[in-house]
Order: structure tokens, then sequence, then C-alpha cells
């Protein structure tokens, strides 16, 4: 059984409608998923936001239970991790660097394999480059600078907007969002099954 950690904030949005929607589809398609939730910032044992629980059951979907802070013992728990945002992905690999084969944000992994990526992949190297140069006291090249500049422009955003304290209709354009990236995660997931098997 394949376990999956879903991670935002205050674990009382995105992520609860995620772990919903995650379990559906799964129970749907005849996937045997373990999901669970967390948060970065949490407070654990807080319910979920009355919109997200709205927006939830407008798609006949369960209401997760109260919010739980992200610890170790649940990134040792995962066999994937998908964050809301590239800032959660961020935390969790300052503070879990193991984790990085595991880690992804949603839309990062739903989009895996598309030419996008190859994009992604360049700029994060040349991310890198400029850090390690910057440490000794050098710069990038003008073209890789324009380069790195073209890139950001063209890679997509792999955030997923925090709609706490927004209203219900800002839910839902959130939970669709999540939803959309999620059938295609599912697909993903049901290819990388069939190949471990």
């Amino acid at each position: 059984m394949r376990r999956i950690l879903i991670v935002c904030t205050g674990n009382t949005c995105r992520s609860p409608m995620a772990e919903s929607m995650l379990k559906d589809l799964a129970a749907r398609n005849g996937k045997t998923l373990e999901v669970r939730s967390a948060g970065v910032a949490a407070v654990s044992g807080l319910p979920v936001s009355p919109h997200a629980m709205q927006a939830l059951k407008k798609r006949n979907l369960s209401v997760p239970g109260p919010s739980t802070m992200l610890s170790a013992e649940d990134i040792e728990w995962a066999d994937l991790i998908l964050t809301l945002t590239t800032g959660h992905k961020r935390a969790i690999l300052e503070r879990h660097p193991q984790a990085v084969s595991k880690t992804f944000t949603l839309k990062e992994y739903a989009m895996r394999g598309e030419a996008a990526m190859d994009d992604v992949a360049e700029a994060e190297r040349l991310y890198s480059e400029w850090q390690m140069r910057q440490a000794l006291g050098q710069d990038l090249t003008e073209a890789e600078r324009a380069r790195l500049f073209e890139l950001q422009r063209r890679i997509p955003d792999f955030d997923i907007a925090d709609p706490f304290g927004g209203p219900l209709a800002f839910y839902e354009q959130c939970a669709d969002e999540i939803e959309d990236a999620l059938l295609t995660v599912v697909e993903k997931i049901d290819g990388e099954t069939e190949k471990k098997d």
C-alpha cells in the first residue's frame, strides 16, 4: 500500500481538502492508498475550516479529522509527500533533507515527465550554480543570467493559493485546482505502481 502525505501550512484548508479528494479518487479507481495530511505550521487539534468543509460536502466527500502538526514520524511514514506550495516543500527539505527524493509540490508531481520539467531542472541547476559562485564572490555570465530569467518566465506556478479567510468561492476555486492536479497524480501513481510490480 502506497502511503501519501499531503502538506500545507495550517492543515485546516488545502491539505484536508486534498486528503479527502485523494482518498475518494483512490477508492473510486480501486487503488489502495493510505493518505494523511499535516501542516508545517499547524496547531494540532483545530477543525477543518467551515468553507473547506462546505467545499468538501458539496462534492459529497468526507471531512478529515482535526489538524496535525507535521512531524519527523510523518516524514518517515510517507512514501510520497505532496505539498501545496514550493514554500512548504522548501520547509520540509530544510528540516528533513533525507526526504528530497519523495517530496514534490502537488502540481510538480502532476507535471512530472512533461517538457516544462526540463526547464525546472535547468533553472534549479542555474540557481545552484549562482549560489555557489556567489559564495566564491563570482557571478553568472550575462548569457546564464538571461537564460535564467527566460526560464523563470516559462516555468509554471507550482503553488496552490491559500484560501484561508477568503470567501467560499475562493475555497471552491482552490478545491477545483487541487482536484484537477489529483486526477493526474492518481494516473501517475498507477503507472509507477505498475512499473514496480
